[in-house]
């Protein structure tokens, strides 16, 4: 079992750690995250740490590096901008914080091993090979929709878990990398897992992913001329299709799909061979593994050939409905009723059924709870601007220092929303100005005095009373719908917990809509 490190490559081959203030097992850094067990020290020659959140007890990986200050600048960075984009393949970053003597990264803790461990054992079937590649697809494609690139995406940095989870680890772009550079990089990530070996100058790792690990990766193999020999040549059994993906996605000459387009049709070659009939999922052909239909260069025909399946798919719901149409046609053998729609053996009349509609709130009906402040109130302006209709501009937290639970100076705040008359409700939406904020829906009766007395009063009351379950580390969209189809509610309080990051260190989220959907 490996916890990939910052930086992390090929071997243990790593430069000479720093050891002073090293910290030992049981120490709490930021009063709160205990250190558990010494795991490895990365390529770049900081310690990696198993480690306890002992606030949410949680297991989290620790990567910390001496000094900090400046020379951490990068490794901070990367995280507050690896904290903002919130994907299943992708490891969860859940602090940054530099002491100046010494920074560190907290983040999920992964119980599993890395792609480098892995082909150690003997390289992998060209299924597994796949569905390695469209998870690290999937991955990059979430980080491009963000703008930024990933840029270390190598063996060391695929960790697989112990359930068969696939995360990347450890975004460490320079400001060279690209988005074709990442694309390409899964064009490695396949010919490694195919092959055990990494194509050094199709896919380098002289840009963020540089360190002195990489020597250890064997290179590819090539001809007298240098050129690449294909999987394919490299060992038996490897798919045609998959060759040829793998082969153009690290021809420097043919231009990349885009990470979405990539995943799209690695999703397609994906899916296990049992689904090829289900009625939903994926369309797929039935022709052997060995016979499906190849990618081209550049992914032009990858855009084509999925387009070409969109439209069998069309076609064959066409036909469907029409099916069903003419099903519809057809006398069946039962009577017909000729009452209403209500319950035939009684003949009552159907209960109307509530169409969901958005209901309309004013500035006065929302304000700031905030039970543990200063006093001074200065955080409970600006409630109006979360039911403006306006997304841009919304209501935010202060910048809280040290920790996420706004710098263990409060339990939290909140949003109190007042319907004004009992409503059934179907859904509250939250749109949050970043990810990674942890929330979660209270419902009361009481609306005290818009006091700091009468915030406690209300938050005392309210946590007794949720609605469904929080949102933790969540995307910037929350959509509450545990809503009791037979109770009506009057007030509601969202209750923020634990902030994201916003820089190294410091912490704060914005509150940009609430949208309350009644029946």
């Amino acid at each position: 079992m490996t916890q990939v490190g910052e930086g992390q490559e090929a071997d243990g081959s790593a430069p000479p750690v720093m050891t002073f203030g090293t910290p030992a097992v049981g120490e709490v850094l930021a009063e709160r995250y205990e250190l558990a067990e010494h795991i490895n020290d990365d390529s770049a020659g900081r310690q990696v740490w198993r480690g306890v959140d002992v606030v949410l007890r949680r297991p989290v990986a620790v990567v910390l590096r001496y000094p900090g200050g400046d020379s951490a600048k990068e490794m901070l960075q990367g995280a507050v901008a690896a904290s903002r984009v919130i994907h299943p393949n992708l490891v969860g970053v859940y602090d940054a914080i530099d002491e100046e003597d010494r920074a560190y990264v907290v983040r999920e803790w992964v119980n599993g091993r890395s792609l480098r461990e892995l082909v150690a054992e003997g390289v992998l079937d060209p299924a597994r090979a796949t569905s390695i590649a469209h998870a690290v697809a999937g991955a990059i494609a979430a980080v491009h929709t963000t703008g930024m690139v990933h840029g270390n995406i190598h063996p060391g940095t695929v960790m697989v878990d112990s359930d068969g989870r696939v995360v990347l680890a450890d975004g460490r772009s320079d400001g060279a990398d690209t988005p074709e550079t990442d694309v390409r990089a899964v064009g490695g990530i396949l010919y490694f897992a195919l092959t055990g070996r990494w194509p050094h100058a199709e896919a380098s790792l002289t840009s963020g992913s540089s360190g002195r690990g990489r020597s250890a990766l064997a290179d590819a193999v090539r001809d007298g001329s240098g050129a690449i020999a294909a999987p394919r040549q490299v060992r038996a059994g490897v798919p045609t299709y998959l060759d040829d993906l793998t082969m153009d996605l690290l021809d420097s000459e043919l231009a990349v799909p885009a990470s979405d387009v990539l995943a799209a049709e690695l999703a397609r070659l994906d899916a296990p061979a049992e689904e090829q009939y289900l009625d939903t999922g994926p369309l797929r052909f039935t022709t052997s593994t060995e016979a499906m239909p190849p990618p081209v260069s550049g992914g032009r025909k990858l855009i084509i050939g999925i387009a070409s399946l969109l439209v069998i798919a069309l076609v064959g719901l066409f036909l469907g409905v029409q099916a069903l149409n003419s099903d519809d046609d057809q006398p069946t053998a039962g009577p017909t009723p000729t009452s209403g729609a209500g319950d035939p053996s009684s003949g009552a009349p159907a209960q109307p059924v509530g169409k969901p509609e958005k209901i309309s709130l004013s500035g006065t009906q929302v304000r700031i709870i905030d039970p543990d402040g200063d006093g001074s109130r200065s955080e409970v302006r600006g409630a109006e601007k979360t039911v403006d209709g306006d997304t841009n501009e919304g209501w935010y937290t202060e910048s809280y220092r040290g920790r996420s639970n706004f710098g263990n100076l409060k339990r939290g705040m909140g949003i109190l929303i007042d319907l004004q008359q009992p409503r059934t409700l179907n859904s509250v939406q939250v749109l949050l100005s970043a990810r990674g904020a942890t929330a979660q829906l209270f419902t009361g009766t009481v609306n005290p005095p818009a006091t700091q007395a009468g915030d406690k009063q209300l938050v005392s009351t309210y946590l007794k009373n949720p609605v469904g379950v929080p949102f933790e580390n969540a995307g910037s969209t929350m959509d509450f719908s545990a809503f009791d189809p037979d109770a009506k509610y009057q007030y509601l309080l969202l209750w923020i917990t634990d902030l994201p990051l916003d820089e190294p260190g410091r912490y704060k989220i914005g509150v940009q809509e609430i949208t309350v959907i009644g029946l």
